[in-house]
């Protein structure tokens, strides 16, 4: 193991950092360096990582977290879009070899051709990142439908969102984001953290969130992105009951609401009920009854 004797992730380091190299984070990439290595430790200690864990980190900005990975995992594949900070984390984090860092979006990657190149198939993978927040939740679902295996998430993000990923039918949290993750995973907020903790500091209280993924969902889908469409449009307007929203889902006229009214009866819903107030299993039930008097 390489000890270094400063860590990147330090206030007056990270500062430094920024200063010698004339840069100025960009609010365009969500660029909120993490400098507190209390928080940096509890990440660590919430991904468990060992000696021969694959881990990929998602937009490493100066390489503050990148370095703490690279001193617990295998191999550490680091994804940065800002071509600016390219020569900073070459030079800062130049006595790891067990760090790669690709220049590329990671939301255009193609996940199966990178676990082929790389050849991952058989190994331990976890992605663990101080996440842009403007892309938190396109990351989120391109990781939890990846057809690759990963076997646990650890997100640094915005604690509101945090909050609802987590929330429990009848919170006013609980949304279409909270069933589409908790159908694929175990969520878990293991911290939560200050503004205090970044350079420059977010408007915002942030929140380390971890995701043990399971091997498959809690409940049979037979379509991915139906399911997704459905949940979407049942909790498009929280205010509006569930049968006004299903009605714009499925269609208006006379005999779909005839066919709605019978999809309400098999699942013994009220036409007062709102989607806030079902539980995954019955959301994936109801989902199940649209598609079968249904052609959507």
């Amino acid at each position: 193991m390489v000890v270094e004797k400063f860590d990147i992730a330090d206030p007056l380091r990270t500062q430094l950092i920024l200063k010698e190299n004339h840069l100025r984070p960009q609010k365009s990439l969500g660029q909120n360096f993490l400098c507190t290595p209390q928080v940096l430790n509890q990440i660590i200690a919430s991904a468990q990582l060992t000696a021969t864990d694959i881990v990929l980190e998602i937009g490493p900005g100066i390489g503050g977290l990148t370095q703490q990975l690279a001193k617990s995992a295998a191999q550490v594949f680091a994804f940065e879009i800002d071509q600016r900070l390219l020569p900073i984390l070459k030079t800062n984090l130049a006595n790891y070899p067990n760090i790669t860092l690709l220049n590329l979006d990671f939301l255009k990657l193609d996940l199966q051709q990178f676990w082929q190149q790389n050849r991952l198939t058989d190994r331990q993978v976890k992605v663990v990142a101080n996440l842009p927040y403007y892309i938190t939740t396109p990351i989120l679902f391109k990781l939890l439908a990846a057809p690759v295996p990963l076997q646990q998430l650890v997100l640094m993000m915005q604690k509101e969102v945090a909050e609802r990923l987590i929330a429990q039918p009848g919170h006013r949290a609980y949304g279409a984001l909270s069933v589409l993750v908790q159908l694929r995973s175990q969520v878990t907020l293991t911290h939560e953290v200050a503004p205090q903790a970044f350079i420059p500091q977010p408007r915002v209280d942030s929140a380390i969130v971890s995701f043990d993924i399971l091997k498959q969902p809690r409940y049979p889908i037979a379509d991915d992105r139906q399911f997704q469409k459905f949940v979407q449009a049942v909790f498009r307007q929280k205010r509006k009951t569930l049968w006004n929203n299903l009605l714009k889902y499925v269609g208006a006229g006379s005999k779909q609401k005839q066919l709605l009214e019978q999809v309400f009866q098999n699942c013994h819903l009220e036409h007062n009920i709102r989607a806030e107030q079902l539980s995954l299993a019955a959301l994936v039930q109801l989902n199940n009854q649209i598609n079968q008097y249904f052609k959507l």
